[in-house]
């Protein structure tokens, strides 16, 4: 998640751009007025009929809209005299202007009052840096999920068979990000290793990044190791104020791995902290361990428990580990 800080340095980056745009503009009006002195002379009657213009509507004693017509009529004249002194001259008709990376808003990040859409790919882009998860982004999305590698062959216990199974978690995958601004979802995954609770909630934070969305992903161990830092490490490092906010902030928060850190009071009374947090902050969290529901009761208290199943949708994987067939 972009924090003050990183808002404050890429709006320092589109001063730089903006800057070095008009700096160049600025070297290439030299070399012109150089080559071709007439623009030069342009520029400047150009630059006289922009301050008769404003005398004029200020000016009650005349007709201020003929004159301002009279004036704007010359005005367009010079400049499609300029454009073509610049295009007989082997130039573009813009080359005397800044070189903008985005036109729309002219690298200033906003048009208006409102971010302008490279502004937000920006931050999109620092969230995907940010979450932990961008060696995966790239090539696991929901195209690339492969529902045929499940066994359509019917498992003993369970109802329906591994394939059918993924149908209907990759289908409420889909409907949790499709709903993720009108719902109260979250999710739990579990089940054994290699069967694709991971790639799923990456294809999940793809999605939402891709929207805008804000997005970290952690695995239990890492996240209680924050935790731990912030609490009570006497040696906090400037980021930990920042890495504990993101847990409770982020839009999305992916628990990876649960049940694989060494449990005490501490971690327990801590994940609780977080899960209710989040949970009453509105904000959404996935989870995904290898435990099944039984263990689960075991290893975490029935507070914690009980905000799972009663405010987590459950998604049991089942099958043979995909790893294995890839490997």
């Amino acid at each position: 998640m972009a924090t003050a800080k990183d808002y404050y340095k890429i709006l320092q980056q589109y001063q730089q751009r903006r800057d070095r745009a008009e700096r160049q503009a600025l070297e290439r009006k030299r070399e012109i007025y150089a080559r071709l002195p007439e623009i030069a002379q342009i520029d400047d009657e150009i630059q006289n009929l922009g301050m008769s213009i404003s005398k004029a509507m200020l000016n009650r004693k005349v007709d201020a809209r003929q004159a301002i017509s009279d004036l704007q009529h010359r005005l367009d004249e010079l400049c499609r005299k300029k454009q073509s002194i610049l295009l007989g001259a082997g130039y573009s008709e813009d080359y005397l202007l800044p070189q903008y990376k985005c036109r729309d808003c002219q690298d200033t990040g906003y048009i208006g009052t409102e971010r302008c859409h490279c502004l937000k790919q920006a931050l999109i882009d620092m969230a995907y840096a940010q979450s932990n998860l961008g060696y995966m982004l790239k090539s696991q999305t929901f195209d690339t999920f492969d529902i045929t590698r499940y066994s359509d062959k019917p498992i003993e216990g369970e109802a329906m068979t591994p394939r059918e199974n993924m149908e209907m978690v990759y289908a409420a995958c889909l409907a949790f990000v499709e709903n993720f601004d009108h719902s109260q979802e979250n999710l739990l995954f579990y089940g054994p290793t290699g069967l694709g609770k991971t790639f799923l909630s990456s294809c999940i934070a793809r999605e939402l990044l891709d929207r805008g969305k804000t997005v970290l992903y952690q695995t239990a161990f890492s996240i209680f190791e924050i935790l731990r830092e912030y609490k009570f490490s006497l040696n906090k490092s400037e980021y930990a104020p920042q890495q504990f906010d993101m847990l409770l902030d982020v839009d999305l928060l992916i628990i990876d791995d649960l049940g694989t850190e060494l449990n005490n009071s501490f971690i327990s009374s801590e994940l609780f902290n977080v899960l209710n947090s989040r949970l009453l902050a509105g904000k959404k969290t996935i989870i995904s361990t290898n435990l099944t529901l039984a263990q689960l009761h075991e290893a975490y208290s029935e507070r914690i428990v009980s905000r799972i199943i009663g405010h987590y949708t459950i998604l049991k994987f089942f099958g043979d580990d995909i790893r294995k067939q890839l490997a």
